[in-house]
């Protein structure tokens, strides 16, 4: 049959009364290769999409070009595992690691892409690979799946295949079919609108504290025992943020933030930041529990630095900074809310400076019983008022957001419950430059972490009322840019220019790291991570490269070279938290295994170990966040493409020991002696 026949068939059937999520494949085949377009997912006005391309010849692929071009209204947004160019027809061409396609062997990328009403469209793949295309479809029906989400979804086959390869440790699935989508490959230039909604960020970036600077926002959050720390974000819409630099590389040079001497930092390092801008100069504060001081860091270029930085002495938990009329104060306290003035260049406590509680017992107006007295101080000066806003949790109900007025900064203030749904409080308020008001809040979301949303904001008699009629509405009524969490996380294949040691800001190290454990030229192309210490278990291994775990779902996964491990080391690939698991390989009398192990008993526990004889693997971690499922499912592959489940699923939990969401982390530790060392040939991360 010929090729325009049969897609003028595959388009009529679009239009046939069957399901409005119905899935359709079009093959391009001739005796050299195929090219095979899936649609993995479509909702309202939009799809995802993916295009295999298989070589069915027994010659080797060595790079490949192919194109499409859709006739309806149909427009590529974003993609993933190849170069996409083009504004229609669209042309897609392999990225590094991608270009040679062994014979038997297939290649997949993905993009994401806007339409109108319809099913989204079929269209015809050409190119060199494909070759003359002969064209034939097989529609395939599913439930309906909608899109409730500014990010893409598994789709409902790449779901199945997932959950049987876990079913069984025999199990085998293919490199790629349980990932619908990679938010951490974009090589689109055109970012596609969408609807802004809630979470705006679906990952774990804590207390977070945002001021606007002309059109652009920037936000500093909480880091704990993570260094470079004290992260400063920056948005152009309130939704769509990247990590443009940090306050600081260490906080302090200790043995706690060392992890030495049994020491350790989990659950404390530095908490709640606060930032601002005066007169082009940028602060940050923030506080540790782990050195007891206050710092205060601050710069002229907030996203190159450099930083200085003034410590205090004492605890001023939960601070504000707050300027006014060249005078430069702390607000800070737990229920009991005081104000302490600083030297004007905020550096240090001024002598006999303002130094008293403004609000006293604040849980007054939410309450008597609580689990958490107000806390989390965010102080504003708005169209002339002082307004506070804190956190509370009364006993029986969910995390409460207060707010405090007063027409003078040291009171007296009135108060109210400014917000009660979904336990989403903490934080501040930020306007546009065209006058809306937000709240940008916080709610605690299982193991994944604490995620930002932002609540619109009206006001009434001087008052900011959150929420739309007293809640957080899921649509934000407003479009923008669908960019993921590209600034926030990200694949690394650790290609860097000679002499380069930099890392993306999207990592960071569990602890402060050892310098000379680490190096990205040792080997160009790898990272590589040398044992520099014996370390009892994962937990506490120095060197730990760690990013943030994703909602609703998301995968790591790492090639790892182990020829020059020593009895007695691990290496892999982790899910890090108190109740960890991971995925790796450790080496005893000469001989190297695979090895799962999970902590969802509170203990460590080897739950499987396989025999290794070859110095390069691959492993894999899926994390399901969705309805706060909270599990990760660990795999391996001996050749990157097919993958074998391996162990137990581990229950994650949001353990208050780490207080912070799970992290993917690649880890090298000694148990016996030092100076062996692993290759980490790529991480890549996918939704």
């Amino acid at each position: 049959m010929r090729a325009n026949n049969i897609a003028r068939i595959c388009h009529a059937a679009k239009f046939a009364k069957m399901s409005g999520s119905c899935f359709a494949l079009l093959f391009a085949l001739n005796a050299n290769a195929s090219c095979q377009y899936q649609i993995t997912n479509q909702w309202n006005n939009g799809f995802t999409a993916a295009i295999k391309i298989t070589n069915s010849t027994s010659t080797t692929i060595n790079s490949w070009s192919i194109n499409w071009r859709y006739t309806s209204d149909n427009r590529v947004s974003n993609s993933w595992n190849a170069n996409v160019s083009g504004t229609n027809p669209y042309s897609a061409t392999n990225l590094g690691w991608n270009g040679n396609i062994q014979p038997n062997q297939t290649v997949e990328f993905g993009f994401q892409g806007t339409k109108g009403a319809a099913v989204a469209e079929i269209p015809v793949v050409n190119g060199a690979p494909c070759g003359t295309s002969t064209v034939s479809s097989l529609p395939v029906s599913s439930t309906n799946s909608s899109k409730n989400s500014s990010l893409p979804t598994l789709s409902s086959s790449a779901r199945t295949s997932s959950s049987f390869a876990a079913s069984s440790t025999s199990a085998t699935v293919s490199s790629k079919s349980s990932i619908a989508s990679s938010i951490a490959v974009s090589s689109s230039s055109a970012a596609g609108l969408i609807e802004a909604s809630n979470p705006v960020i679906w990952a774990d970036v804590p207390d977070p504290s945002v001021i606007r600077v002309g059109n652009a926002y920037y936000m500093s959050s909480t880091t704990m025992h993570m260094n470079p720390g004290v992260p400063i974000m920056k948005s152009t819409d309130l939704v769509n943020w990247s990590v443009v630099n940090y306050a600081y590389n260490i906080l302090d040079n200790t043995n706690a933030l060392n992890l030495e001497s049994g020491q350790n930092a989990y659950g404390k390092g530095s908490w709640a930041s606060s930032i601002r801008y005066v007169d082009g100069m940028y602060y940050v504060s923030t506080f540790s529990y782990t050195t007891n001081k206050t710092y205060i860091y601050k710069t002229r270029d907030i996203e190159n630095g450099p930083w200085t930085v003034s410590a205090l002495n004492g605890l001023y938990h939960d601070c504000s900074l707050f300027f006014e009329n060249g005078r430069a104060f702390l607000a800070y306290g737990i229920d009991d809310i005081k104000i302490i003035e600083l030297t004007a260049d905020a550096s240090a406590i001024k002598s006999g400076g303002l130094n008293q509680t403004i609000i006293a017992k604040s849980s007054a107006v939410a309450g008597t019983n609580f689990i958490v007295r107000p806390e989390g101080t965010h102080l504003q000066k708005i169209n002339g008022r002082y307004y506070v806003s804190l956190i509370t949790w009364p006993s029986g109900k969910s995390r409460t957001q207060l707010i405090f007025r007063s027409n003078n900064l040291t009171g007296p203030y009135e108060g109210r419950v400014a917000l009660q749904d979904q336990g989403i409080a903490q934080g501040g308020l930020i306007d546009t430059p065209t006058g809306n008001w937000y709240a940008f809040l916080f709610r605690d979301s299982g193991a994944v972490g604490r995620i930002p949303y932002l609540v619109p904001v009206s006001w009434q008699d001087g008052w900011p009322v959150m929420g739309v009629n007293g809640k957080v509405p899921q649509k934000l009524g407003f479009t923008v840019e669908n960019k993921g969490l590209n600034g926030i996380v990200a694949s690394d294949e650790f290609n860097r220019a000679q002499g380069s040691s930099t890392l993306p800001l999207q990592w960071q190290w569990n602890h402060n790291p050892d310098n000379s454990g680490w190096s990205l030229s040792n080997r160009p192309g790898y990272l590589r991570l040398t044992t520099k210490r014996i370390a009892a278990n994962f937990e506490v291994a120095r060197n730990s490269l760690t990013q943030r775990s994703f909602g609703p779902q998301s995968s790591a996964r790492i090639a790892l070279e182990t020829a020059a491990m020593k009895d007695g080391d691990y290496a892999g690939l982790g899910a890090l938290q108190s109740r960890y698991g991971y995925v790796g390989v450790t080496k005893t009398n000469g001989n190297k295994s695979i090895v799962m192990v999970d902590t969802t008993s509170g203990n460590p526990q080897e739950i499987t170990r396989l025999g290794l004889y070859q110095d390069r693997v691959h492993f894999r971690i899926d994390m399901d966040f969705r309805n706060q499922t909270d599990q990760a499912k660990f795999y391996y592959s001996l050749d990157g493409n097919n993958w074998t489940a391996i162990g137990s699923t581990l229950r994650m939990t949001y353990d208050l020991k780490h207080f912070m969401g799970y992290r993917f982390a690649l880890f090298n530790y000694a148990t016996q002696s030092t100076g062996g060392y692993v290759d980490f040939d790529y991480y890549r991360i996918s939704q």
